[in-house]
Parts: C-alpha cells; structure tokens; sequence
C-alpha cells in the first residue's frame, strides 16, 4: 500500500506540475480574487484529473496482458511522450489569450464558477488520458496483483498529489501576490520543462539499462 500512495502522489504531481493555461487560469485568479478563488479554481482541475485518472486505471486493467508483454516498448514509448510533453511545456506561452479571462476575474467571486469553469475547461482535453497510461506504465502502477481495492487508493493519492501541487503553488503565489509579475510563468514553463524532459531521459536510460541495451 505504501508503494501505491508514494507511485500516486508522484503521478498526481507529475500530471499537475506542467504550466499551462490551466494553471495560468488558477494563479491569475489567485493574484485577481484571492487564496479562495485559486483554491476553488485548483479543485476543479484536480476533478479534471480524477476523471482521467480513473478512465485511465481501469481501461489500463483491461489490457493489463498486453501491458506486461509490452513492458519495454510501452516503457519507451512512455518515455517519449514525457520528453514531448516537456518539449512542449518548455515552448508552449501559457499567458496567450487569457487577458480577457483576467479582466473578467476582477469583477467576479463566483467560487463555484471558478471551480465549475476550471474543471469544464481540464476536461475538454482528453489527451491528458494518453498522459496518465504513459505515467502508470512508467511506474508500473497497475499490475496483475493489483487489487480493486487498491486500484482506487491509488485514485484517491493521484488526486491527493496534485491538489498538493495546487495548494502550494496558490499559497506560494498568495504569499507574494504583490511582487508577483504573471509574465514570468514563461520562465516558469521553461524550468518544468526542462526538469520533465531530463527525468524522461534517466527513466529512458534506466529502461534500456534494465533491459540490457545499455
């Protein structure tokens, strides 16, 4: 049980780490409207999160036979994804075209809306499904011995990881919310990343050494 809670705190974090307009969405409001905004914004994407998570985890334990026969490639290919994933993190301008979604924050402390709009919003892409496959065949999360029950602590720990990240990363901002320049998540984008793409590589190597390649 220790291993799934440690495995799905990492997923949670790792699936909620990247900047995107997600993210941007959650600290502008945060900044806008407050720790309380930012908090309801967050939940919604972590929602968001929960629902893949669980399309996720049990489509993967359909074809968990498959999975096993495939460990290398599934390994590899899970690696990839991470870098592209990162390349993308590293290019991507999360602060595009939400400068009327900022106006429009000022003038409203609708928390439900904000936790209703965050998760609408998350929800819309269901590449973050691909993502998820790719982080439990990483980590092998999902195997034969895997109970139900298990399966849904692991769940419930993704979902615990990344609200973690999100209330961190609101208190963080709350905490400086009168220095804080928005544009710099550029330079925040950069960073995570970079850190995404050298942790895909080591988990690459790792995989190609436990395989003997290397």
């Amino acid at each position: 049980m220790l291993s799934i809670f440690l495995k799905g705190l990492l997923i949670g974090l790792i699936a909620s780490a990247p900047v995107g307009p997600i993210a941007v969405l959650c600290l502008q409001r945060t900044l806008n409207k407050g720790r309380a905004s930012g908090i309801a914004t967050a939940m919604g994407a972590s929602l968001s999160d929960l629902v893949y998570a669980i399309i996720a985890i049990f489509s993967m334990s359909i074809i968990i036979d498959f999975i096993e026969r495939n460990e290398f490639t599934l390994s590899i290919i899970g690696s990839i994804i991470v870098i592209i994933f990162g390349i993308h993190t590293f290019r991507d301008n999360p602060t595009r075209n939400l400068a009327k979604q900022e106006q429009n924050d000022r003038t409203n402390k609708n928390y439900v809306q904000d936790f209703f709009t965050s998760f609408c919003l998350t929800i819309t892409n269901p590449l973050v499904i691909f993502l998820f496959i790719a982080l439990f065949a990483k980590f092998s999360f999902v195997t034969e011995e895997t109970t139900f029950l298990e399966n849904i602590c692991g769940i419930v720990f993704i979902m615990t990881g990344a609200f973690i990240w999100w209330t961190i990363v609101v208190n963080i901002v709350n905490m400086f919310r009168d220095r804080f320049n928005i544009r710099r998540l550029n330079r925040i984008n950069q960073i995570t990343g970079i850190v995404l793409i050298v942790l895909a590589v080591i988990s690459l190597i790792a995989t190609l050494n436990k395989f003997g390649i290397i």
